[in-house]
């Protein structure tokens, strides 16, 4: 379960009283898009529903059975979700903005390369144009949406190419696990050399090549790359 001091609250009123869930801010739209796909446990700081959580007031069962039609909490929790709204203090706000503004930018600078230099923006760049396009970051939007969104704004002000790279690499087998760990979402094809090497060929966006060559490495000085 999400812990109570990561939690954030979920408020619905109907019929003159509130009810109220703890949830995990992270999964709060993915929830919304595919409750099933979430698993509850983790979704919640406690599996029960309060009229107000910090007086510790709960409901009865019959006010819940009235209300929701039922007293399965997933259920519960999709008409909170859906009908009601998320409540953050300033500082969670604040907080959960800038913590998905800084992941719109990891995702932007990771993804794209200026086109001139075949290198990613410096992350201070995206930045400073992220804040000069005024976009407007929402704290539980998917980030997938928004790095979308702000990818269209920031396009005009300064170039953005998403390009891909493909590498053979070489690997010693004694690194092999890690290794293969990093790369395993980008491998298209892998095999063992007879000498006791591993061998790959990956893709992956261009921007994060240096990242990835620089981790690789970490793992073995002995890490071979060819461009292809």
């Amino acid at each position: 379960m999400v812990s109570l001091d990561d939690s954030v609250l979920a408020r619905m009123e109907k019929g003159g009283k509130r009810y109220e869930l703890l949830v995990d801010p992270n999964l709060v739209e993915d929830f919304k898009a595919n409750p099933e796909s979430v698993d509850l446990n983790q979704f919640l700081a406690m599996d029960e529903v309060f009229h107000d959580i910090r007086g510790g007031e709960r409901p009865t069962e019959e006010a819940i059975e009235n209300t929701f039609g039922t007293q399965d909490i997933l259920e519960i929790t999709k008409t909170i979700l859906a009908k009601g709204s998320i409540q953050l203090t300033t500082s969670q706000r604040k907080a959960r903005v800038e913590q998905m503004r800084q992941q719109i930018i990891h995702e932007i600078h990771t993804a794209a390369v200026d086109p001139k230099t075949k290198s990613p923006h410096p992350k201070t760049r995206i930045e400073l144009a992220l804040d000069e396009s005024k976009y407007s970051v929402d704290p539980f939007k998917r980030l997938d949406d928004q790095v979308k969104d702000a990818i269209e704004l920031l396009k005009p002000m300064i170039p953005l190419s998403f390009e891909s790279i493909r590498l053979a690499i070489r690997v010693p087998g004694a690194a092999y696990g890690s290794a293969s760990r990093i790369l395993r979402p980008h491998i298209e094809k892998e095999q063992w050399l007879e000498n006791g090497t591993w061998a790959a060929i990956v893709e992956f966006p261009a921007g994060m090549k240096d990242t990835m060559i620089g981790k690789l490495m970490r793992q073995s000085s002995d890490t071979e790359f060819k461009e292809l």
